[in-house]
């Protein structure tokens, strides 16, 4: 399986013959690798109703014909967006033909944008996805909190996708914290460095995690690693 940080939160998995983007925003994200009109995707996964992580999901998912799996509330307006969807919901999980999909829990918020403010987008999410006997967890936009050790203990992780920014998310102390509780072999920081708000010494960061025994990846947008 190979995974690659196309920059911010965007992510993209292949597994076989099968091309999957998580939170693609691409468009107006200054250190995206791809563009929206040239990524390829069989399914996108989406972990909350911010525009910064549903992004270019209803262009892409228009142009490709993938499918999109997020939540139910977001799968919902997504679907009257003129998209396929498939819902799921905290705890739920569901076989697709390109791998096992399931919500974890997320401590964020979750609101889409229209112009008439904001709209209830469900709830935020984190996502498991296992294709090939791997899984990959991606966080989402989350602070840390206690029930990321019960993933730790009900899953084998290989690989972690974990916001590091601070301010919104996670900062790169309780990130390390959550790489130890979720038992991550490896971890791949993600959400930051898009804006000076959310600026980190990532490589002291990855020092941090190595000194803890998990394998650190600090890949730039494009670069891609394989488990």
């Amino acid at each position: 399986m190979k995974i690659t940080y196309l920059g911010h939160a965007a992510t993209a998995i292949e597994t076989g013959d099968y091309h999957i983007l998580i939170d693609p925003f691409l468009t107006g994200n200054p250190t995206a690798a791809v563009n929206a009109e040239e990524v390829k995707a069989d399914a996108i996964l989406i972990t909350h109703a911010h525009s910064d992580h549903v992004g270019d999901a209803v262009a892409i998912a228009k142009r490709t014909g993938a499918k999109i799996v997020t939540i139910f509330e977001l799968a919902a307006w997504l679907s009257s967006q003129g998209v396929e969807v498939h819902p799921l919901h905290l705890g739920g999980s569901h076989e697709f033909e390109f791998g096992k999909v399931k919500l974890t829990l997320a401590f964020h918020g979750s609101g889409i944008e229209t112009e008439n403010g904001l709209m209830y987008g469900g709830n935020p999410a984190g996502i498991l996805f296992t294709a090939e006997g791997k899984t990959v967890y991606h966080a989402g936009d989350t602070g840390l909190f206690g029930d990321m050790k019960v993933i730790g203990e009900r899953n084998n992780i290989d690989l972690a996708l974990l916001p590091i920014g601070d301010n919104f998310t996670m900062g790169p102390e309780d990130a390390l914290t959550a790489a130890e509780w979720v038992k991550a072999k490896a971890v791949v920081p993600i959400h930051y460095d898009t804006f000076p708000l959310i600026a980190q010494d990532v490589d002291g960061f990855v020092k941090n995690l190595e000194a803890s025994g998990i394998k650190g990846y600090p890949i730039k947008p494009g670069e891609s690693v394989t488990i």
